[in-house]
């Protein structure tokens, strides 16, 4: 479809307003609403529910009334299964619905969502749901008197609160293997981009998940947020979002129950160009790492280390990729780099960029914020160079279309620079030269790594990060023990 062709979707699209809860779509207790903006002219889509505690209570009494029922629960496997499934197929159904959605309320290009955003969700849903009749528990290898059972366990009632750069994604992500293992779930989708939470929940219910299985609460985070972290009656909860708030939940569940916290956070990853490497092909994918989704991802390649020898030479092959991810209008399947999120995070890039020519580092392109004449916040992809990893913009985390281009000598000086870092959640290295690929992306401490690619990976391999940047894992089989508790059985015969 084209842009005419969008902008007739939006026309007749349905903007989900309320809370969903108990299987019900619901206005908050207090009345309260927040609007849902458009980054991209900034205008409201529409009043969507504010929940507060009051609201946070109530899902959480049901969500544990419902586990503890074993409505879902203690439903085989196979059965759960055959409910998710239905859930992706409503899913696929209803993508384009999904997409302009996720396209209208983050800001992203309508090709990403699309493309990208949609069917990766589904996917994610399709292949847990595969999956977990087919995970076998275990029989301890004990002496011919006794036998010893280790089975898995839903942990109970989860937490889980996804952030506004991938609200579909990440979304998916948390639920498939939440609820594929039994759990009962609060989903607390950020405030500013709740829309595609809203509508999965009414397409899951749809699917026969029972009702309390899945609740959604839109609302803020020091209110809503705060008061899901502390309560009693939470079991376990998963965070994807800043390295501060996460620090933050971790008190939180300390302060109460000592509710089991994974958390993916921030990033400031390393993609490390050795002169012996296919250039073009590097710095294109350089100029993806960076601007994808206008620099607000967490595994964004913003730190660009290039070998000396070729600093110059392959800084300005970026520069030149840098023009295909020029800010357009989301809606146009032509735009590669839609809005930034909100003017708030706008005026953080715009700080960093100051911060950066104040610490010494070279303007090569970009720096400004683009006025597209509708009122939204964009902002051009922006090249640093003669950047040092003690520089703010090397080591902070600016999450916009802003590149700090490092230059480095030899390996151990790549690695060295690469590890300095309080984050650890991506990466990549460029070479042809297969020792030093392998020596380099095994001496990284991050959570993934390329060689020759960036953004590698699929559903079937973990997602998270060392350090700052977060513990637990999202996608693959090894998601399922974040929302799993393991119990020994003993039997002794006579």
């Amino acid at each position: 479809m084209n842009l005419a062709d969008w902008n007739r979707q939006v026309e007749a699209l349905t903007i989900p307003s309320k809370a969903f809860i108990n299987g019900k779509n619901t206005d908050a207790i207090s009345g309260k609403t927040l609007a849902c903006i458009n980054p991209a002219n900034n205008l409201s889509l529409g009043e969507v529910a504010d929940c507060g505690p009051e609201d946070a209570d109530l899902a959480v009494g049901i969500a544990r009334q419902t586990f503890e029922q074993g409505e879902w629960s203690s439903v085989a496997p196979a059965e759960r299964k055959k409910i998710l499934l239905r859930w992706a197929d409503l899913l696929e159904k209803h993508s384009e619905e999904l997409a302009l959605l996720e396209c209208l309320n983050a800001g992203k290009p309508i090709s990403d969502t699309v493309n990208v955003d949609v069917p990766g969700a589904i996917t994610t849903i399709r292949w847990t749901a595969e999956a977990v009749d087919k995970i076998y528990e275990q029989i301890a290898p004990t002496g011919e008197d006794t036998l010893a059972l280790v089975t898995r366990l839903p942990l109970g009632v989860i937490l889980a609160i996804v952030p506004w750069n991938f609200p579909l994604s990440t979304t998916a992500w948390k639920l498939a293997p939440a609820l594929a293992t039994g759990n009962s779930v609060i989903l607390k989708p950020d405030q500013k981009t709740p829309l595609t939470a809203l509508r999965i929940a009414q397409l899951a219910s749809e699917a026969g998940l029972p009702d309390g299985v899945l609740n959604v609460l839109p609302g803020d985070g020091p209110v809503l947020g705060q008061h899901l972290c502390l309560h009693q009656g939470i079991d376990g909860q998963t965070f994807t979002g800043s390295t501060a708030v996460g620090k933050l939940l971790m008190q939180y569940a300390g302060q109460s129950n000592l509710k089991r916290t994974f958390l993916e956070l921030g990033g400031k990853s390393a993609n490390i160009v050795f002169a012996d490497a296919n250039l073009e092909k590097a710095a294109q994918m350089a100029a993806v790492a960076g601007f994808y989704n206008s620099g607000q991802t967490c595994t964004a390649g913003t730190r660009l280390l290039i070998e000396a020898s070729v600093y110059d030479e392959f800084l300005e092959k970026v520069k030149a990729y840098s023009e295909n991810w020029l800010p357009g209008n989301p809606l146009d399947p032509a735009s590669a780099m839609g809005a930034v999120i909100d003017q708030r995070q706008l005026d953080t890039i715009q700080r960093y960029v100051k911060i950066g020519l104040e610490e010494g580092a070279e303007l090569l392109t970009g720096g400004k914020s683009v006025d597209l004449g509708n009122g939204g916040f964009y902002h051009q992809p922006t090249i640093f160079k003669n950047v040092t990893n003690q520089m703010r913009i090397a080591r902070e985390e600016i999450f916009g279309p802003v590149i700090s281009a490092i230059p480095f000598t030899d390996m151990a000086d790549a690695i060295h620079i690469a590890n300095d870092s309080p984050y650890g959640l991506a990466g990549a290295v460029w070479s042809n030269n297969i020792n030093t690929a392998h020596k380099v992306a095994a001496a990284i401490r991050t959570g993934t790594m390329g060689i020759n690619n960036y953004f590698g990976g699929d559903i079937t391999v973990p997602f998270g990060g060392f350090k700052e940047s977060g513990n637990g894992r999202d996608k693959s089989l090894h998601a399922m023990d974040d929302y799993t508790e393991l119990k020994t059985t003993w039997i002794e015969f006579e």
